[in-house]
């Protein structure tokens, strides 16, 4: 394929070698294509069907079905070596898009509003380029994952046996960052993104009549007492070096004016970096819910899921990362070690599994109003990173299998 080359002229493409930098074009197409036709977790269909076309037409051996909709392609080398994935993730959010551009999603109420047509699409390019360029040792798994928006599709793949048959040595993913500008890279070791669990509390108390507070159980009152021993927690029970969020998203009580509530309902998120905090949590939340329902003499139920542990990458990996985006990347802030962010991702259960580096590419351009944050209607991201994700892919892939 030979196409010319579009990019943002404020960003040095120089370090790109031709071969991707022709490939751009192509590129921009492709992710086009999958932004058009968004689609929820475990209902990518067109999206696999485009990736198994694309595979096909590339002779580029793939398994499909997995975990429902996930694709797992095998590159291999020109001699052995070690084995790599690389990790993307395919599925949309329930957002109505609302930028009046020609590639607007098609499917009503469904948006690419996260960056993951883009996740596809580089690695798409990096599965193209080494079906041309084999000479590199070991494999390269590429797995096009399903539903990280949730409920979760990594831990099934893994399940399924996708780090297997051959076993995989190591594992890399990006995630395009609107909240790095283009030209940047975020990497770190050790913890980038949270674990994230949830909790939905229903405190039962006594109903009646609003002037007649004393034959009743004020269930607002009671939840109100709720949130606010929730914030205890990180200022007093959590060690102040460490990082943690609780937060009551949902307070849902009460039907009139002149009505004490018998029952309020909380709903909420945990997140925490530090995986020593695995279940503590959960076991905090209870202690406190439980004593004051007894204080006041209300019921409750608790209902408590962990969802995705915290994303932890290994040093080692994420230092090959780090060197590779150094050569790459040619802007004034260049690598940006402060990352962190208390959003959570499933690639955690690929990085529990085998070492790994989930890194940023920052995909804002302001000067192009490409700068809503993430999960946003109006979302979208500088094109350009598309061919420096492929740059970078292929300079990790050249570095650890060789």
């Amino acid at each position: 394929m030979v196409s010319t080359f579009l990019s943002s002229p404020s960003v040095d493409l120089s370090q790109i070698r031709l071969e991707i930098r022709s490939l751009q074009s192509h590129l921009v197409i492709w992710r086009r294509h999958i932004h058009q036709r968004p689609e929820l977790g475990f209902q990518e269909q067109l999206t696999a069907e485009f990736i198994q076309e694309k595979l096909d037409e590339w002779d580029i051996p793939h398994e499909t079905g997995i975990a429902k909709t996930g694709i797992v392609a095998t590159i291999v080398g020109n001699r052995p070596g070690r084995v790599l994935a690389i990790r993307a993730d395919m599925d949309a959010l329930p957002i109505q898009e609302e930028n009046d551009v020609p590639y607007k999603s098609q499917h009503d109420g469904k948006m690419h509003a996260c960056g993951h047509d883009g996740h596809v699409t580089i690695a798409l390019g990096t599965a193209y380029y080494l079906s041309q360029h084999r000479d590199f040792a070991g494999t390269v798994k590429i797995i096009f994952q399903p539903a990280e928006e949730g409920p979760g599709g990594a831990k099934p793949m893994i399940e399924a046996g996708v780090l297997e048959n051959p076993d995989v040595d190591a594992i890399i993913g990006l995630h395009l960052w609107n909240q790095l500008p283009i030209g940047t890279v975020g990497v770190r070791t050790g913890a980038l993104m949270a674990a994230v669990e949830t909790f939905d509390v229903t405190i039962q108390g006594k109903g009646g009549h609003g002037a007649i507070p004393q034959q009743t159980i004020d269930s607002i009152v009671v939840a109100s007492q709720v949130v606010n021993g929730l914030q205890t927690i990180v200022a007093r029970n959590i060690d102040p070096i460490e990082s943690a969020v609780v937060t009551v998203g949902q307070f849902q009580a009460g039907t009139a004016r002149n009505v004490i509530a018998d029952s309020a309902r909380l709903r909420g998120t945990v997140r925490y970096f530090n995986p020593n905090y695995a279940g503590y949590f959960e076991q905090r939340i209870e202690q406190l819910v439980s004593g004051i329902c007894q204080a006041h003499g209300a019921n409750y139920e608790l209902n408590y899921d962990s969802l995705y542990p915290p994303v932890i990458n290994d040093g080692a990996i994420a230092d090959l990362v780090r060197s590779v985006a150094e050569t790459v990347i040619e802007s004034p802030l260049g690598v940006v070690p402060n990352c962190q962010t208390m959003g959570g991702e499933d690639m955690s259960f690929f990085l529990q599994t085998v070492p790994g580096c989930y890194f940023f590419l920052g995909s804002a351009n302001s000067q192009r109003g490409l700068d809503f944050p993430h999960h946003h209607p109006r979302f979208d991201f500088d094109e350009t990173v598309l061919g420096m994700g492929v740059e970078i892919f292929v300079r990790c892939i050249e570095q650890f299998c060789r």
